[in-house]
């Protein structure tokens, strides 16, 4: 049996591992959005940090800000939620580029969160992918589902299945540029047994 963990205790050490997992994670998203898009794009070291749910609005930018949300239920050796977050205007820059064409206004039409949806599907498979090589879990996405409205609004999906977790998540901010920096952030929300598994798949529970 592993040890018995939860968010409240997780050690420093524990903290660092789920850090390394989401910096290739995210790593290895950027890289597939790389070659969607056919351009270079750079991305700064990811900021990972287990934080309280409460707090998370304001980190990405306040609960106000229009946000494009690609959530998505995660299956199999693990289970929980992925969520991949992306400011209004960050989103409509990689649809356009996506596109070949400027958007007309600033609606999304169905085209263009099609589209955005494409782009969600790909980053967070290869966050998904990228985390079952490194654990040797078997990791299944569900059929992701795409919101957009403000983040306070995006955010409180994830809260109600959190009511019998506990209120820690963790949160990967990835700064990436092409032409224009672009602010993402996943939200890696798996069960507390989820965290164990993990941890016992790396040799450390």
């Amino acid at each position: 049996m592993g040890k018995e963990i939860s968010l409240e205790t997780m050690s420093a050490e524990y903290v660092d591992v789920l850090r390394e997992l989401g910096n290739i994670g995210a790593g290895n998203a950027m890289t597939a959005l790389a070659q969607l898009l056919n351009c270079k794009v750079d991305m700064k070291v990811p900021q990972v940090r287990l934080l309280e749910f409460k707090n998370v609005g304001n980190l990405i930018g306040g609960e106000e800000q229009i946000m494009a949300g690609i959530y998505l239920g995660v299956e199999g050796d693990i289970t929980g939620s992925i969520m991949f977050l992306l400011a209004k205007d960050s989103a409509k820059h990689l649809i356009e580029k996506l596109m070949g064409m400027e958007m007309q206004g600033d609606d999304f039409g169905e085209m263009e969160t099609s589209a955005l949806m494409e782009v969600g599907n790909i980053i967070t498979g290869a966050y998904l992918n990228s985390l079952a090589t490194i654990t040797n879990l078997k990791i299944f996405p569900s059929v992701p589902s795409i919101c957009i409205d403000m983040a306070g609004a995006i955010l409180s999906v994830p809260a109600i299945e959190f009511g019998a977790v506990g209120d820690k998540i963790l949160l990967i901010q990835s700064q990436f540029m092409d032409e224009i920096e672009l602010n993402g952030y996943f939200i890696m929300v798996p069960d507390i047994e989820s965290y164990g598994k993990i941890l016992a798949s790396l040799g450390m529970a």
